[in-house]
């Protein structure tokens, strides 16, 4: 995929329409814009990110705030388990993923445990909108596993918090508060170019992550996210690309 003009799609995903953030942007050159942000509470979302695609003159980068994928251990486990029998493997190990515990380890950052957390509904609810994207769109759109691959449209998880912490930005409160909202923007402005009314920025914090979803898109193609250190056991665990701490 050819980072000079790439349309980028930001999901901040949830299991309801009404809490799901969209935004769009591009990359050019190196630049990063976001061009529009909104909520999902009266539209089809699978259908607005469809229409993103199919109308997009430049290949796509689909970015979504979600796990893609749950622990191989977990399911490894589970398939012979047998109800009152100890688990021989440890919590960590079981219910996070590889990329859950690099992160943690890389920015402190400690991303909802999908094999024992409720983010499990919203990965149910990610990888049901990402095959709508598929059926309506036509397009198989593989998961991306490098910056630069000749393919029209791709799908990436990524980590919002994540890639603040990478930025060194903390604005505390900014999930509750318009005020930490208008601050943050203002921190993000050397990394994002904000080419749409901010508003919406500035009232639903969901719209604002689908924002970072696309600065995260962005970075990817860009070369500037961890790569996985283990290929097939992200392949089958998903793996959250953030950008790497020493880039600015």
């Amino acid at each position: 995929m050819d980072s000079t003009q790439v349309t980028l799609i930001g999901v901040d995903c949830a299991t309801q329409p009404s809490r799901t953030g969209l935004a769009l942007g591009r990359l050019e050159g190196e630049t990063a814009v976001l061009t529009h942000a909104m909520m999902g509470s009266k539209i089809d979302v699978a259908q607005q990110v469809a229409s993103w695609i199919n109308n997009s003159p430049y290949p796509v980068l689909l970015a979504l705030d979600a796990p893609l994928g749950w622990p191989q251990d977990l399911g490894t486990l589970l398939a012979t388990h047998e109800a009152g029998q100890p688990l021989t493997v440890p919590p960590n190990t079981l219910f996070r993923r590889d990329t859950d515990r690099f992160i943690k380890e890389k920015l402190g950052k400690q991303s909802l445990d999908v094999g024992a957390d409720r983010i499990a509904r919203t990965a149910h609810a990610a990888l049901t909108l990402l095959a709508g994207v598929r059926h309506q769109t036509g397009q198989p759109i593989p998961l991306a596993w490098q910056e630069n691959q000749t393919v029209p449209v791709r799908a990436a998880e990524v980590y919002p918090a994540a890639t603040l912490a990478s930025l060194g930005i903390r604005v505390r409160g900014y999930r509750q508060h318009e005020t930490a909202r208008r601050e943050l923007l203002g921190l993000l402005s050397p990394y994002l170019t904000i080419a749409c009314d901010p508003a919406i920025l500035l009232a639903e914090v969901d719209a604002l992550d689908a924002a970072l979803c696309v600065l995260a898109a962005a970075d990817l193609l860009r070369g500037w996210c961890y790569l996985p250190h283990n290929l097939p056991l992200a392949r089958k665990e998903g793996w959250m690309w953030v950008r790497r701490k020493e880039i600015f």
